[in-house]
């Protein structure tokens, strides 16, 4: 029995690894089954991953909004027109390069088409805010605010041309009532940087307009009185800015302060990055342009009539109202803000005339009715 017994241990052994063997094979074959699916998807991958995939990506210029040259298109909305290289007249020693980013944007909103629709609202005050500016660039290196006449003449020509030569309107002077006097602020007694900053207190100046905030500063204006004073004070020559003789109501008086409160933005601009001082300006003008309604409302006689004694959305009614607002909006384009203000003044005038009922309800009329922007549609 001994003898059987050990003689039958090698063959079990044996028996034991050889199910374990096939144990392995079968399950090596279940593995290499589970991978056969994926081949196909392998002709997919043409390459092996680059080294260094991981590392920081890098983001094109060409993305960012000031390049004069995009790789694509733009969108409809801002087309992109043309350039040509200006012809100057080489008496106007500034440096452009310095204010490509300022020439392209001005050009921009002041486009071809675009600029008489939307001139008070964002090609003008972008174009005053770009003056500012050269001004600014011009005097940094001579200790000047303002420039001379002969140099605001060719140096008014060049920018206009620059302009010109990026796709804006060539109207842009007669649209915004600019002439190359607004580059020398001639009238304001105060020109250079030195002279300024002994008579104006230049770090309250600086606190106010340095961070303009966009939604207090046409309601509880910081930095629009701080320019005001620092105009008022350097035209009287730094005398008390409340017992100056200079400082009268006349129109002298009143374009001495204008010229001066010239000097105080190109001061400014001088302290400021480009785009800070750009961001100040506009939300000033922004401020001073809402505050009225652009429009003009003449006539309404035929409103009056069909809209009377309008006790319900009749069409003659409605339609009479439709069409004079339609008239209305294609003058000029105004802001959410300047909107308001147009519909509170047209349905005071109407209330004035006789229309008791408020037609606005009784025919839809919204907002978007009094602004050209809620109607524009653009074919791609």
């Amino acid at each position: 029995m001994e003898s059987s017994s050990s003689g039958s241990c090698p063959q079990g052994t044996v028996y034991h690894w050889f199910v374990l063997f096939a144990v392995w094979l079968c399950g090596s074959q279940h593995v290499l089954s589970q991978k056969t699916p994926l081949e196909p998807k392998d002709k997919f991958l043409l390459s092996d991953p680059p080294i260094g995939l991981f590392d920081p990506i890098e983001i094109s210029p060409s993305v960012l909004p000031h390049n004069a040259n995009p790789v694509e298109p733009l969108s409809p909305m801002y087309p992109n027109y043309t350039s040509y290289d200006p012809v100057l007249t080489g008496k106007c020693h500034v440096n452009f390069s310095a204010l490509s980013y300022m020439m392209d944007k001005t050009a921009s909103d002041c486009s071809i088409p675009l600029a008489p629709l939307v001139a008070d609202v964002i090609c003008c005050p972008q174009v005053n805010s770009l003056m500012n500016i050269f001004q600014a660039t011009y005097g940094a290196g001579n200790n000047t605010l303002v420039l001379n006449q002969a140099s605001a003449n060719a140096c008014f020509s060049d920018v206009m041309s620059i302009l010109a030569s990026k796709g804006a309107n060539t109207n842009i002077p007669e649209l915004c009532t600019l002439r190359p006097s607004n580059l020398t602020d001639a009238s304001c007694p105060v020109k250079d940087i030195s002279t300024f900053e002994k008579i104006v207190n230049v770090s309250k100046l600086l606190d106010a307009c340095s961070d303009v905030d966009p939604l207090k500063e046409c309601c509880r204006p910081v930095c629009q009185p701080a320019i005001v004073e620092a105009a008022v004070h350097i035209s009287s020559g730094g005398a008390n800015m409340f017992g100056s003789s200079s400082i009268s109501g006349s129109d002298a008086g009143i374009n001495v302060v204008s010229d001066c409160k010239g000097v105080v933005h190109s001061w400014l601009s001088m302290k400021l990055s480009s785009e800070e001082s750009n961001t100040a300006f506009r939300v000033l003008s922004g401020c001073k342009v809402n505050k009225v309604c652009p429009l003009e409302f003449d006539d309404p006689s035929s409103v009056v009539k069909a809209c009377g004694k309008a006790s319900s959305s009749t069409p003659s009614c409605c339609g009479a109202l439709h069409s004079y607002i339609a008239t209305r909006q294609k003058q000029i384009f105004v802001t959410n803000l300047q909107a308001i203000n147009c519909a509170t003044m047209f349905g005071s005038m109407l209330q004035k005339a006789g229309v008791s009922n408020d037609i606005y309800e009784l025919c839809d009329i919204d907002l978007k009715d009094f602004s050209l922007q809620g109607k524009v549609t653009f074919q791609v």
